[in-house]
């Protein structure tokens, strides 16, 4: 009898060797399960269960990467960001169901959650972020006993180069994948941003692009037509096009005097149409500005859905850059139909074809309309 007890206690200090136990935010004791150790973008080391099932995102552009791989059914609460705003970005179009969801605090750039409802929602097992810093993210998790994953897009204003640069972007849909299950999934989506660029890039080889310029880019809210960028990234970067807001300086945001754009005079003007509603208004102030531009008197102003809203929707920015490769080069894309070609993303991206309500809300492709143009919804002036 002594020596099966025995047996039975070696066997109990085995197993119990091979689990990790935790007690949660309410000091009630969780039950004890196993964890990898894995290392965030900010390169961090985290451990997280290995049997995640729950799980929520904090700042801009976490929750978009968790529907795109497919898990939004293990979200249990969101920023109240998303509820307030929930036009404008597919994956919360495609998933209105997420709006339901307890808040776990504000949310916009640069808002922390609130960690007594983040530990008051069914508790997560994990919690992805992005846009905060190492401080914040040990801070989180220290506090709600959580463990917390920071992922990246890359650095804006010259990081992002196209659907599969940088390659922060590419490693943390694999980190999620793997904490969340969804490997096959991860690679699938990789390998889809693989094709979209190279199919862009084969599309435009050996052309010699027209100068172009786009205005009306949202950047912690929505501005006019002096908004831009200096690379436009992806769309203007993948198709390899001459951006008179290059040789502004640096990479990134931009805001531009009006008397430069005329002197510059771009070839082609593109509206990103989340700023659409300021630059109608600024037209009907101001028609003679716009009027002197050769884009406006020759029929070249084009406009484009807005895809940098609470950081870029992949799928949008696809989206626009099929269509301003159609725009411009019309034999190299004669098989492209823009609006199936948007579905078409929308559809492997967030699960829904969701074109004809960012058309609804914002305009869609075509030509600008100065005179007539109405615009149902612009980006938040302050978000």
């Amino acid at each position: 009898m002594r020596r099966l007890a025995a047996v039975l206690l070696v066997l109990f200090v085995v197993l119990a060797g091979g689990c990790v136990g935790t007690s949660s935010s309410n000091g009630t004791e969780k039950a004890s399960q196993q964890y990898i150790t894995v290392t965030d973008s900010l390169g961090r080391t985290v451990q997280v269960p290995v049997n995640v099932q729950k799980v929520v995102a904090i700042g801009p552009g976490a929750l978009r990467l968790i529907v795109y791989l497919n898990a939004s059914d293990m979200v249990v609460g969101v920023e109240d960001f998303e509820k307030k705003y929930s036009y404008g970005r597919p994956y919360i179009i495609a998933h209105p169901e997420l709006k339901n969801l307890p808040s776990i605090g504000p949310g916009g750039p640069g808002k922390l959650p609130n960690l007594e409802a983040l530990t008051n929602v069914s508790p997560p097992d994990v919690i992805i972020a992005v846009f905060i810093s190492r401080e914040q993210a040990d801070e989180i998790q220290e506090k709600t006993g959580i463990p917390v994953v920071v992922l990246s897009y890359g650095a804006r204003g010259g990081g992002m180069k196209g659907f599969n640069d940088p390659p922060k972007l590419i490693e943390s849909i694999q980190l999620a994948g793997k904490i969340l299950h969804r490997e096959k999934r991860a690679k699938e989506l990789v390998d889809f941003l693989n094709s979209v660029q190279e199919d862009l890039q084969k599309r435009v080889k050996g052309e010699k692009s027209p100068r172009v310029y786009v205005g009306g880019i949202g950047y912690k809210g929505a501005h006019g037509i002096e908004s831009t960028y200096g690379d436009y990234a992806p769309p203007f970067e993948v198709l390899n096009l001459t951006n008179i807001a290059s040789s502004l300086g640096p990479p990134g945001w931009k805001t531009i005097d009006k008397e430069w754009l005329l002197k510059e005079d771009p070839d082609y003007l593109f509206i990103d149409e989340g700023g659409l509603k300021i630059i109608l208004d600024d037209y009907r102030k101001n028609p003679d500005f716009y009027r002197a531009l050769s884009a406006l008197k020759e029929g070249r102003v084009y406009g484009l859905l807005p895809f940098n809203f609470y950081n870029t929707n992949l799928g949008t920015a696809m989206a626009d850059a099929y269509y301003v490769g159609k725009v411009l080069y019309p034999e190299r894309f004669s098989d492209v139909d823009p609006v199936k070609k948007a579905d078409e993303i929308y559809t492997f991206l967030v699960g829904k074809p969701v074109y004809e309500t960012l058309k609804e809300q914002f305009g869609g492709f075509g030509k600008i309309d100065f005179e007539n143009g109405t615009v149902k919804y612009s980006l938040p002036t302050s978000p």
